[in-house]
């Protein structure tokens, strides 16, 4: 099995998506996804990006790491290829949109909650804690919310993401 990274928005991210592979490498392979727009500028475009990611996944099974913007997007790839994920690291959900809890919900759905883990910093400055938690009770009261102490929207909690891909 190996684990695919799908970082937030900017290219600042790239880092924490190489400081994820760098920590988990030695285990398995480990495959940082790069968004377009961070080479060739303008905005992201998901169906470009997903249609991207099922091409690096192929038919292999994998774990998704996912931060910021790239949970909307794994879960949008979860939908395509449901049977070829194993377990899913979601950290800083953005936003609590009724639009996002129905992609949310409807890409979970058949999905093992036991599977699926959501970091989310106390004060995230663009979704707290709280908001997330009741946003993902509504999901699916059974997947783990996991309150960490940040004002920030920095997740570098690799020993934990190792702690769960690999339980």
């Amino acid at each position: 099995m190996k684990t695919i990274v799908l970082p937030g928005y900017s290219l600042h991210n790239k880092d924490w998506a190489m400081e994820i592979k760098k920590s988990l490498s030695f285990r398995q392979s480990v495959l940082v996804h790069e968004w377009r727009h961070w080479k060739l500028g303008g905005a992201l475009h998901p169906k470009y990006e997903i249609g991207k990611i099922l091409k690096e996944i192929g038919r292999d099974k994998v774990n998704l790491i996912a931060k910021s913007v790239g949970t909307m997007v794994a879960m949008r790839v979860l939908s395509e290829i449901h049977d070829q994920i194993g377990k899913i690291i979601l950290c800083g959900i953005p936003s609590v949109s009724e639009e996002r809890k129905q992609l949310f919900a409807t890409s979970l759905s058949a999905f093992p909650a036991e599977n699926v883990v959501c970091f989310q910093n106390t004060k995230d400055p663009f979704a707290a804690f709280v908001e997330v938690k009741k946003f993902m009770s509504e999901v699916n009261s059974k997947i783990k919310v996991i309150k960490k102490p940040g004002s920030d929207h920095n997740y570098p909690y690799f020993e934990e993401f190792a702690g769960f891909l690999f339980s």
